[in-house]
Formats: C-alpha cells, structure tokens, sequence
C-alpha cells in the first residue's frame, strides 16, 4: 500500500504533464510507484522515445524551454509541462529528476519525502 499526504489536483496536473510528454515523445509509456525506505514515494514515468541529452536536462525544466527542433516538430505546448510538474513537486517538499529510461527514451522520477 502506498500512502502520500498531497495536494490531489496539483499531484494529478503532474503527472498528466509528465504522462503526456512521455506519450508525445514515446511510443510506450510506463509509470510505477513505490514507497522509498526513507518513508517517502517514487513515483515514474518512462518512455521509449528519443529522450533528452543529459546536458539538457535540467534546461528542460526551464519555462518555455522547447529544447531542439527535431523533437518539437509537430508538436503542440509551450514548453511549461515540465517547469509546472517540478513546481508541483517541489510545493510537496520533494523533487522531480530526469534520467535515461531503460526503455530507451527518458525516465522522469518524482520522490516525495514521507
């Protein structure tokens, strides 16, 4: 069973953001959850799409931030998704980082303390 104490509607615009752009960007998309030892929550959301460069990962976070045109071609938003879904985190007293999904494209992880 896992428990948070969070604000639901601002959790949920989180992790809509995140499922989008993994959905926008991937073909698959994967979320999991688990509870961390320090009593905290992980929440993930990975894909198997083209991913970000790890240099880039934190400009992703940025406002407006559309990164190369190759992976904004046809592609609807204003680069916000990942700034409101750090806020959101971030309010809750944890924080949202990016890393390479095994699935190929990217994995976006969302620790929340317990």
């Amino acid at each position: 069973d896992l428990t948070a104490s969070l604000r639901p509607l601002a959790f949920k615009r989180a992790l809509t953001n995140l499922a989008g752009n993994a959905a926008a960007h991937g073909e698959h998309v994967r979320l999991s959850a688990r509870a961390l030892p320090s009593g905290g929550l992980e929440v993930v959301v990975e894909d198997d799409g083209p991913g970000i460069p790890e240099d880039m990962h934190e400009e992703a976070f940025r406002p407006f931030s559309r990164l190369d045109a190759s992976r904004n071609q046809n592609r609807k938003g204003v680069g916000l998704g990942l700034a409101i879904a750090r806020d959101v985190a971030r309010g809750h007293g944890g924080d949202i980082t990016l890393e390479r999904s095994e699935m190929g494209g990217l994995k976006a992880l969302i620790r929340l303390p317990g």
